[in-house]
């Protein structure tokens, strides 16, 4: 096991060679050895990362079969690392295959997107009714995410009452913003406050958001860009900055695609929410946005990473890149 980490860190990052420390490996892999003996998967379904190499370099002594995913228009160096480890990867977009082509030379790499939660559940519609907001209101979705959702919130409370006067913003606050969000709706004119609708955190409520909306500024997680294309929503994207430039990766996608706008993070504020809002008074514009968002849209992704897991599972060759991709968009394989 030691001669097998010491080839598999030959091929990673200097400053990947820190955490696979082949002393932690010598114990660490023989304990994941023992653990994959008793239970004995069929097949493992890794993101990758740091934690995943010792279960990872098990499973290839054991010949276990791997499936990866990764989110990231960029992978990190951690999945960089890991990925010749596996005997499929899967990935939301086309340039993560070329960006792993070196580390994992001759694996089968499929665009299979972000599997996201069914949005077949919930219409249009039904979400209006659910989120109370009436059928001829133009809406705007607004949340940060849980990473520096600050900025977000200052840019609304300054903005809101140019905002309110003629859209309705469903707001994600967080709990340390809900307060303030509620004393500034207090100060708004009686129609205005009509309008505004912040909440904490939106949990089940958060498809119904999605579906009710008619625009979405956020952040460029994964999940969120996934989640919007598959609704055809334009987007305003603010990526987060501090996090090694993936999201701003990411948002580039959408933004070459015509389905997003991008605001850098730094240059976020009222007025910049603001003239982003303009977008929904240009139905023409809005309705290129949300064609190019559709057809961005993979919202079977989950259903195409299953598919390769169980082909994994069954030791059967992986599904051709054609059956993916129909499964990924939502169609019969």
């Amino acid at each position: 096991m030691r001669r097998l980490a010491t080839r598999s860190l030959r091929t990673t990052d200097m400053d990947v060679h820190v955490v696979l420390d082949p002393l932690r490996l010598a114990v660490s892999v023989p304990q994941a050895s023992a653990i994959l003996v008793r239970e004995r998967p069929a097949a493992i379904f890794t993101t990758g990362g740091y934690v995943a190499v010792p279960v990872l370099m098990a499973a290839a002594a054991l010949r276990i079969p791997v499936v990866m995913w990764d989110g990231n228009v960029i992978p990190g160096r951690a999945v960089r690392a890991t990925a010749r480890l596996a005997d499929a990867l899967a990935v939301s977009f086309d340039a993560t295959c070329h960006a792993l082509a070196a580390a994992a030379p001759g694996r089968p790499c499929y665009v299979t997107g972000t599997p996201i939660r069914d949005i077949g559940t919930i219409d249009r519609e039904a979400a209006r009714t659910r989120m109370d907001v009436a059928p001829v209101e133009r809406v705007l979705l607004i949340f940060g995410g849980s990473q520096a959702v600050r900025r977000f919130n200052a840019a609304v409370a300054q903005a809101l009452p140019r905002l309110v006067e003629r859209v309705t913003v469903i707001h994600v606050t967080g709990e340390d913003g809900y307060a303030a969000a509620l004393a500034g709706r207090e100060g708004l004119s009686e129609p205005g406050r009509g309008r505004y609708r912040p909440y904490p955190f939106l949990r089940e409520e958060m498809l119904a958001a999605l579906a009710a909306a008619d625009m979405v500024v956020g952040r460029a997680g994964s999940s969120t860009l996934a989640e919007v294309c598959a609704l055809g929503l334009p987007m305003v994207v603010v990526p987060y900055p501090h996090a090694a430039g993936h999201q701003r990766a990411n948002a580039a996608s959408l933004v070459e695609a015509g389905a997003a706008r991008l605001i850098e993070d730094e240059a976020f504020d009222a007025d910049a929410l603001v003239e982003a809002a303009r977008l929904l008074d240009d139905p023409a514009a809005h309705a290129r946005m949300s064609a190019a968002a559709r057809s961005l849209g993979r919202p079977g992704a989950a259903d195409a990473v299953a598919a390769l897991v169980l082909a994994a599972a069954a030791r059967q060759p992986f599904p051709d890149a054609a059956g993916i991709e129909r499964r990924a968009r939502g169609r019969a394989a």
